[in-house]
C-alpha cells in the first residue's frame, strides 16, 4: 500500500506551488522522515517526473473538467492531490484507476476541505471519461 508515499508526494507537490518548483532538500527530508523504502522513493520520483513533463497537459485537463473553478482557482491542496492522480491514471498502467481515485479521496478527507473529496472525485472521474473506473 502506497498511502504514506502518496501523502509524502502530496506535501512535496503542495509546497512546490508556493515556490520555484520541487525543493530537493525538502523532498529528501520527507522521504527520510516518512521512512519510505526504495520502491516508494522510486514511485514518488516517477510521479514527480510525470507531473513535471506533463504540467501543461494536466493544467488543461483540470481547466476542462473542473466545472466549478478554472485551474488557477482550485485550492492548492486539491490541485496537488489531483496532479498525483492524473499522473497515475494517465501514465502509470500498473496502478488501477479505482485505487488512484480512492486514495485521492482519502488524502483530500485528511488534508483539505470538507467538500474536497467529492469535488476531486468528480473532476478525476470526468477526466477518466470512458475508462472503466
Amino acid at each position: 500500500m502506497r498511502t504514506t508515499a502518496r501523502e509524502t508526494l502530496f506535501k512535496i507537490i503542495f509546497s512546490s506551488q508556493f515556490g520555484d518548483g520541487v525543493d530537493e532538500a525538502l523532498k529528501n527530508s520527507l522521504y527520510r522522515i516518512n521512512k519510505l523504502d526504495g520502491d516508494d522513493v522510486k514511485y514518488c520520483n516517477r510521479v514527480l517526473d510525470i507531473i513535471g513533463e506533463h504540467a501543461e497537459e494536466f493544467s488543461r485537463l483540470l481547466d476542462e473538467h473542473s466545472f466549478s473553478f478554472p485551474e488557477k482557482r482550485i485550492f492548492p491542496a486539491d490541485k496537488s492531490i489531483m496532479l498525483i492522480s492524473l499522473a497515475e491514471i494517465l501514465y502509470m498502467d500498473d496502478i488501477p484507476d479505482k485505487v488512484s481515485l480512492s486514495e485521492a479521496a482519502n488524502i483530500a478527507s485528511k488534508y483539505s476541505s470538507e467538500k474536497s473529496a467529492s469535488f476531486i472525485t468528480g473532476v478525476l472521474s470526468s477526466v477518466c471519461g470512458g475508462k472503466n473506473v
